[in-house]
């Protein structure tokens, strides 16, 4: 009887690894597609129309939201000129895992506005993130474009979490440059879609690929491009970010979740959560 049970396991391990290990190539072999059934809040990909210095940017993103899941859609265009760029934040929204984190970037124009860009996974309908998934070609990679309201009162109101909205020392012409990096890039994955991938191609490491496309080498690789809950340790330490101030006090002042709250219905809610800190 004891040989029997030990053959028995070893059939069914061997079985169980079988299984995973079809599961795993059926994804591996999968071919990254913009069409699929997806997810109401990532239907439309943005698209950006560049001629010189002239930009109109498709399918901004701009729902009304009565809980995380409860929206109205809303899009819209907006044509602007790339020399209207003045600054660019760096936004962490650190996340309940210990490591864990979303980041994105702000860009901001001369009239006060701001236009956000966000590397995400593009979910199909019923789809949620798995870290692991993310490794094995579940999700296409999506470039949100959205109005700042959108995405930063959407993290702060609805999904209750910390967001920090870090100036960077980018100069206005580096941050034209980033930004027409991104834009060339998004327009890319409209045409070629691509995998999302949790270490090698996510949120944060798409930002430092933007940098060092306009600056070689400015963002070394770091192990907290993987787990970016503490990027904004590495971005100050890198002299990207809050200049001058201990990560402590930056992190304290660049918090923006009262101003998001007292500010969520102002025309200038992007004027106003910065005028605060």
């Amino acid at each position: 009887m004891p040989a029997f049970a030990s053959i028995w396991r070893a059939a069914l391990c061997a079985a169980l690894a079988l299984a995973l290990a079809a599961v795993a190539a059926s994804l591996l072999v999968r071919v990254p597609s913009n069409e699929r059934r997806w997810a109401i809040d990532q239907q439309r990909l943005p698209v950006a129309e560049i001629a010189a210095d002239s930009v109109t940017l498709r399918n901004i993103r701009n729902f009304s939201y009565r809980s995380e899941y409860d929206f109205a859609p809303a899009y819209y265009d907006r044509t602007f000129s790339l020399q209207d760029v003045v600054d660019v934040d760096y936004v962490v929204e650190p996340l309940a895992s210990v490591a864990a984190a979303h980041t994105f970037l702000s860009f901001g124009l001369q009239n006060g506005e701001r236009i956000a860009i966000s590397v995400e996974i593009r979910k199909e309908e019923g789809e949620v993130f798995n870290p692991l998934l993310g490794l094995v070609h579940e999700y296409e990679l999506m470039y949100v474009v959205a109005d700042e309201r959108d995405v930063v009162a959407l993290r702060v109101i609805h999904r209750g979490n910390p967001v920090h909205a870090y100036p960077t020392t980018a100069t206005p012409p580096q941050a034209r440059a980033l930004l027409a990096d991104m834009l060339a890039r998004l327009n890319h994955i409209a045409a070629e879609p691509e995998f999302y991938n949790t270490f090698t191609n996510n949120c944060a490491t798409n930002i430092a690929r933007h940098v060092n496309a306009i600056a070689p080498r400015r963002v070394p690789w770091s192990w907290r491009l993987l787990f970016p809950r503490t990027s904004d340790a590495y971005a100050q330490q890198l002299g990207l970010i809050a200049a001058g101030e201990s990560l402590e006090s930056a992190r304290a002042r660049y918090l923006v979740n009262d101003a998001v709250r007292r500010h969520a219905d102002d025309p200038g809610f992007s004027r106003k959560i910065r005028e605060e800190r």
